[in-house]
């Protein structure tokens, strides 16, 4: 095995690792995953990883419930720095205007390792939202969301975008999705960084 394909390996067990104890709640565990300076950018969320944390047990204290689920990477390594997109879903349940409902969103983690003294950690996590739907637990039950709203979000997470704000989250409203611009701003972010560029 050449070691740009160990390194490869590693980065994808740090990524499984991620979903895995970040949905098990292992928080020590998790930890092991990021570089000190790691940062999470989510719909909801935006900031380091310790804060991520925090905001993850006051959301489960709350009855928050969201879990993820991981497909095929693509790792690219450039000495000792690397993007890692792995294909993925969110799924969460919540009351919507009175409703039980699940959503799940299809998409991407696009992730920026580093090796630092022999060791890959991430260093930040962008998302990338493809497309979503919204159904209620119950298929006999009657769902009536507010057009306006669920409009007011870009198009690969309104209805994840829509269930969160009904739950008291700020969503981020310019989150990448299949095309457009936020996309084409997250491919030169992750270049520059291959490159050897700050974030």
């Amino acid at each position: 095995m050449t070691v740009v394909d160990a390194d490869k390996l590693t980065i994808r067990e740090l990524v499984e690792n991620w979903a895995v104890w970040r949905d098990a709640r292992l928080w020590e565990q998790f930890r092991t995953v990021w570089h000190p300076d790691g940062r999470m950018w989510a719909t909801w969320f935006q900031g380091t990883f310790e804060e991520f944390i925090k905001a993850n047990q006051d959301g489960w204290a709350r009855g928050v419930r969201i879990l993820h689920f991981l497909g095929g990477s693509a790792i690219e390594i450039a000495g000792a720095r690397s993007i890692a997109q792995t294909k993925m879903t969110i799924s969460q349940r919540a009351d919507v205007d009175g409703v039980l409902c699940d959503v799940v969103c299809t998409g991407r983690f696009y992730d920026f390792f580093e090796k630092r003294d022999g060791r890959w950690g991430l260093v930040l996590r962008r998302l990338v939202y493809e497309k979503d739907r919204l159904d209620p637990v119950d298929p006999s039950a009657k769902l009536m969301l507010d057009q306006d709203l669920l409009n007011s979000f870009p198009e690969g997470y309104r209805h994840l975008a829509y269930l969160q704000t009904r739950i008291g989250y700020k969503v981020k409203p310019d989150m990448p999705g299949l095309e457009g611009p936020d996309l084409d701003a997250l491919y030169a972010q992750g270049a520059r960084w291959l490159k050897g560029g700050p974030l």
